[in-house]
């Protein structure tokens, strides 16, 4: 018992800061880092993205249990969630919300009968980048030259408490195409800017220009 009071005392500051912190990165706000590239062109491999985690709720630290809800995600939000069925965290954009209707056809979203518009924006090797239009909320999307198994499903309608995500790299993400819809209960937070970015192909070196990037 001396040995572990002598411990305290002299850590104590050491201690409450991290026991601190621990809790500030569980109920307020939390940085991740990112993988794969499911989310380009507006995320990138190797983004550490700005969750706040307060978007939504208020929840009991290190727990998913509520205590006070504060907001939806609406269409168009970049949201974190800890995905049952892909048994990961993953990161995707929100593209329906509870009482809509959703199809896809030939990586085209058709949201409650309305065609959403869509824009070329350039053309790269393999695949063409978009300003994809949702309800006003204008982002970028990537699509295969070669349209993949992904590009389309049938008119699905939101049921309650579930959200219909999916990545920006539409042929090249495992989302709601593939593990369902997202249950409310499984956000995490509503993921902000980009903290900071490590480009993996030029030896981990910062990219300066994604240096707290909202968003879009």
């Amino acid at each position: 018992m001396k040995a572990l009071y002598k411990f305290w005392k002299n850590n104590r500051s050491l201690i409450l800061f991290i026991a601190l912190m621990s809790v500030f990165r569980s109920a307020v706000a939390d940085w991740y880092e990112v993988p794969t590239g499911s989310m380009k062109p507006t995320i990138l491999e190797g983004d550490r993205i700005l969750t706040d985690k307060m978007a939504y709720d208020i929840r009991i630290p290190f727990t998913h249990i509520p205590l006070v809800k504060l907001a939806d995600p609406k269409t168009g939000d970049i949201i974190v969630f800890d995905s049952q069925a892909a048994e990961n965290r993953l990161i995707k954009r929100v593209i329906g919300v509870p009482g809509d209707t959703v199809a896809l056809y030939n990586n085209e979203l058709v949201i409650n009968g309305v065609k959403v518009n869509y824009n070329n924006l350039q053309s790269n090797i393999d695949s063409l980048d978009k300003i994809e239009d949702l309800n006003g909320h204008k982002h970028t999307i990537r699509v295969a030259h070669t349209p993949s198994q992904l590009s389309g499903f049938n008119k699905i309608t939101i049921p309650d408490d579930y959200y219909l995500a999916m990545g920006d790299n539409r042929d090249h993400s495992a989302d709601s195409r593939v593990i369902g819809l997202i249950p409310r209960s499984e956000l995490l937070g509503k993921a902000e800017r980009i903290i900071v970015s490590l480009d993996y192909d030029d030896y981990y070196l910062p990219r300066k220009n994604r240096f707290l990037k909202p968003l879009l």
